[in-house]
Formats: C-alpha cells, structure tokens, sequence
C-alpha cells in the first residue's frame, strides 16, 4: 500500500505562467453582411484578463460615428409623444446619450423618441445577424506555453517538452489520440473536445475551458512530469434565452476624416478560452516514509484493542453465545497453579491458588 498510493513522498503544489499567441483569420460568409476580415491581432486585442483568449464569431457594425444630435433608438424608456417627454439633459440607463429636450420623428417613420446627443448614428438600427457569420474562426490556432515550477523541489519545466523541436512545433497540431502533448491548438477542435457544436455555440457566444493538469512524479527511477489536457465548457447553455446567454461584448476603432474625429462601432459575439493549470508533485522522502511505517504500526496495536473490547464487552450484552466467550478466554489465558503458604498458630499448611494471566505475557490477572 505504502508504494501503490507513494505514502513515502513529499509534495509540493505547482506555480504557473500562461502565455498564448494566435494565428489566422476569419472572414464574412453572409453576403449580406459587408465583407469583414479579422486576423490574430483583432482577436487578441479583445483579451478579457490573465489566462484568455477570445475569439470572434458574430458582429453588428456601426461605421461613420460621428458625436452630435439624432433620435434614439424606439425603447419602452425612449418613445415620447411631446417635448415634455423627454428632460434636457437627463441620462436615461437605457439610453445611447443625453437627452437634448426634444421629442423627434424616428427614421422617417410614426414612431418618436427623444432626441440625444451622442454618437450618431447610434447603434441598433440593424438586426444582429441570425448565423455565425465569423463561422472560418473555427480554423483560427492558438499556441499555448505553461511554464510551471514547484518551489520546494526547486523543479522547472514546461508543456513544451525536451523532444520538441522547432519543426515539430511548426507542423504539429493538438490530438487527443494521436498527438496528446502538442501545444499548438485548432478552436473547432478544443470545441469539438468539449462535447459541443461550434456553429451552433458561434451563434450567441459562451465560455470554454482549456484544463492543463500536471500530475508529477520526480522520484529519480520512475520521473515523469508531462501535462494532461481536457476541455469543457463552463457557462450554461440551457439557461433562459432572455436571461444574457452568451457573451458579447464591444469595442470601437477611431480614425479621423476632414478633421473631424470618427468611429466604427463593432458589438461582437464569440467564445472565449479560459486557459486553467493545475497539479502538484511528489518526490521520496525520508521522513514521510519512517512517519507512514510508524504509524502503520500502530494501528496494528489498536486493532488488537478493538478486537479484545469487542469481544470481552460486546458480545456479552448482545446475547451471543458463551462458548464464543470461552474459546476467546481459553486462547487469550493461561491457567496457573501456585500454592500460597498460610500459617495459624503453630500450625502451617498450603492452599492453592488458580490465576490466570496472559499466554505469554509477563503480567497477572485474577
């Protein structure tokens, strides 16, 4: 047991460092949509914190913003029927701006809303697309290095193993089969590993784990420290439609025509990876092995304890037989005769005296 489960070793927990870098495009497929391309440096900009990435598959784009005056967007906090509707300079959380006082006609239509100063035209005038329209994102790669160290053993290492060269490393792709430790990875195929369709999630957007586990041994005959990989997705997909599924987010790109400053408004859907290590690591100790025979020992003692109160005291109060009893007497004592010499008067004689004691043990009982 001692050497199945390695109760002769230290361990220690792993400290880790993540970096990634993606390579690809992805492009429109919708003619509808005006054809947009994203290369890896649109994708890594959106980063979302420490250990991510996110890639893009839907977009609404507003381009020609300008900062001036025009109707908001018809909302149950935006229509008006008169002036008197809309406060000049109010801040309504539903609203794209500030509110300029006046109630105005909406897109040539007979629907008003307020007027706002903000930047116009403002966005939502444009259904979000039905499909993925970034669906090519699914052949974008990701390179991920993990550099980890556990202190106490003062061991390095990384995922990108001592075998690995640079032409290795310029061919190979991620497999769970047939190339477990490659560190350059599809999307659609970390997707695809955690059991859901990437056109479908493409759609609205979601979150997936990408699970590094170091599970190391750094005994000298049996070392071995390599990394595990799994995948899931970690938001949940069956929840309410009306209830934010997904994940979306925006970001703008600034340029400036006849001196006036513009923008185009990108509102984007897609799946961000968070990338999670974890792990720890064992080598012999001494003191661990001499701590864990010690105390193997001792439980041997106590069972000896625990077998001897369970049949002195349990047993009889349960009502099981005496024999039971007996046998377990006559096996654990030994009968001993001795004569104790008794004198009264002048006289002197000898009575015997039966005691038991242990089998083979130094102490009396009566």
């Amino acid at each position: 047991m001692m050497f199945r489960c390695k109760e002769y070793q230290k361990h220690d927990n792993l400290v880790s460092s993540v970096t990634t870098k993606m390579k690809g495009v992805a492009v429109t497929n919708d003619d509808i949509w005006d054809r947009i391309l994203l290369d890896a440096a649109d994708h890594s900009a959106l980063s979302q914190g420490k250990d991510s990435f996110f890639v893009v598959t839907k977009a609404v784009v507003t381009k020609n913003q300008k900062q001036g005056k025009c109707e908001e967007g018809p909302d149950s906090g935006t229509i008006c029927s008169s002036d008197e509707d809309c406060t000049k300079e109010y801040t309504n959380p539903k609203s794209n701006g500030v509110l300029t006082g006046q109630c105005i006609t909406f897109n040539s239509s007979s629907v008003k809303t307020c007027e706002v100063f903000a930047w116009c035209p403002i966005e939502g005038t444009r259904d979000a697309p039905k499909s993925a329209i970034f669906g090519s994102a699914k052949n974008v790669t990701v390179f991920i290095k993990n550099n980890i160290g556990f202190l106490n053993f003062n061991y390095k290492t990384r995922n990108i193993l001592p075998w690995m060269n640079d032409t290795y490393l310029q061919n190979c792709t991620f497999n769970q089969t047939t190339d477990p430790y490659c560190p350059k990875f599809r999307l659609g195929d970390i997707v695809k590993a955690a059991g859901e369709d990437f056109t479908e999630m493409a759609v609205e957007g979601g979150v997936i784990a990408i699970q590094i586990n170091w599970e190391c041994n750094l005994d000298w005959l049996l070392h071995k420290c390599v990394p595990e990989y799994s995948f899931r997705r970690l938001d949940e997909k069956n929840s309410n439609k009306t209830l934010f599924p997904g994940l979306n987010l925006r970001f703008a790109r600034y340029y400036k025509q006849t001196g006036v400053e513009e923008r185009t408004l990108f509102k984007v859907y897609g799946i961000r990876f968070d990338v999670m290590v974890t792990g720890k690591a064992g080598k012999f100790n001494t003191i661990k092995m001499f701590t864990y025979i010690g105390s193997t020992l001792s439980y041997f003692g106590l069972a000896i304890f625990v077998v001897d109160f369970l049949l002195t005291t349990y047993i009889p109060r349960c009502g099981c037989k005496k024999e039971v009893k007996s046998y377990y007497t006559e096996k654990k004592y030994e009968a001993v005769e001795d004569q104790t010499e008794v004198r009264t008067g002048y006289q002197c004689c000898y009575i015997e005296v039966n005691e038991k004691r242990l089998a083979g043990g130094p102490h009396w009982l009566t």
